[in-house]
């Protein structure tokens, strides 16, 4: 299996949001559903008849103006593997994804750092010991919170420019050509909607689920959860034994969505590093991930 050189590496840990095995172009919604059975054709008429036979049979033929078919054409959302055509539109709804967790991380993150909680309100109690104005203990979980959203701000950035400079510079290198790799796109009336990737490990026999990521208005529709089992029946086709993830989501969706696949979740990493973090005791204070791994075992070695 052939590999980039470790230059080219960067940790894709920070996108997740959101029938085995099929065809490289499965579609969300089924063949049954997007074409539903035409109805019985009446009994043929005495021959007398023919010609208002064949007429009424015409017009009763299932049409395609029907509004019911339109619908879930129109609705259809198919799973693709990248073209070169897609770059632009993978990009826009990478960087969307990862730029959503600038405050999901600044706040939503410090419900899981009871640690800092008891830190930051130390802090603004001693404020009000200190300085006895209201006034200025008001000012402190403010000025708490904007310098950790200045630093979730400054980490993510930095992590998006790492991945913007690899893998997400040249999907059809790192992705598309080596054994054992791929990268999707989900399309919804011609438009990418979302995206996937899977990192073939040679060493332990395991592909990575990586860069999956949904346009936020097209969310709640199981595109994601199509692109997850896409992922799945490509590892279970390579004869892979497991497929893993890691991800330091803080939305509780993401997780629930990594357990409906059949993913188990193996264990947390507290205080994750991520490239573009200078480990200053400033950014130690106002900047903290957790680093969730999933494992979903496919067969036995």
């Amino acid at each position: 299996m052939h590999f980039l050189p470790p230059k080219m590496v960067c940790e894709t840990k920070i996108v997740a949001d959101e029938e085995m095995p099929g065809s490289k172009n499965d579609a969300i919604v089924s063949t049954s559903q997007m074409w539903p059975p035409a109805p019985a054709a009446p009994a043929a008429a005495p021959q007398t008849t023919a010609s208002s036979s064949s007429s009424s049979s015409s017009s009763s033929s299932p049409v395609d103006s029907s509004p019911a078919r339109h619908h879930l054409k129109r609705d259809a959302v198919f799973i693709r593997e990248f073209q070169l055509s897609d770059q632009q539109s993978v990009c826009r709804i990478f960087c969307e994804g990862i730029l959503e967790r600038i405050p999901n991380t600044a706040f939503r993150g410090l419900k899981q750092q009871p640690k800092i909680l008891l830190l930051y309100s130390c802090l603004t109690v001693m404020c009000f010991y200190l300085t006895k104005s209201l006034v200025l203990t008001c000012c402190v979980p403010t000025l708490l919170l904007g310098s950790r959203y200045y630093y979730s701000r400054k980490v993510i950035l930095s992590y998006l420019e790492c991945a913007l400079q690899t893998d997400m510079s040249d999907i059809e290198q790192y992705y598309m050509k080596p054994a054992g790799s791929c990268f999707w796109v989900a399309v919804l009336d011609g438009n990418v909607v979302g995206i996937v990737a899977a990192r073939g490990n040679e060493e332990d026999n395991t592909v990575e689920l990586r860069r999956m990521s949904v346009d936020f208005e097209q969310r709640g529709k199981g595109i994601a959860k199509a692109l997850g089992r896409k992922v799945l029946e490509f590892a279970v086709l390579n004869n892979y034994s497991a497929v893993v993830l890691g991800t330091t989501a803080v939305k509780l969706a993401a997780h629930k969505l990594y357990e409906s696949l059949g993913f188990r979740y193996i264990g947390v990493t507290e205080h994750y590093v991520l490239p573009g973090m200078n480990h200053s005791v400033l950014e130690k204070m106002f900047f903290q991930l957790r680093y969730h791994r999933y494992r979903l075992h496919l067969r036995e070695e």
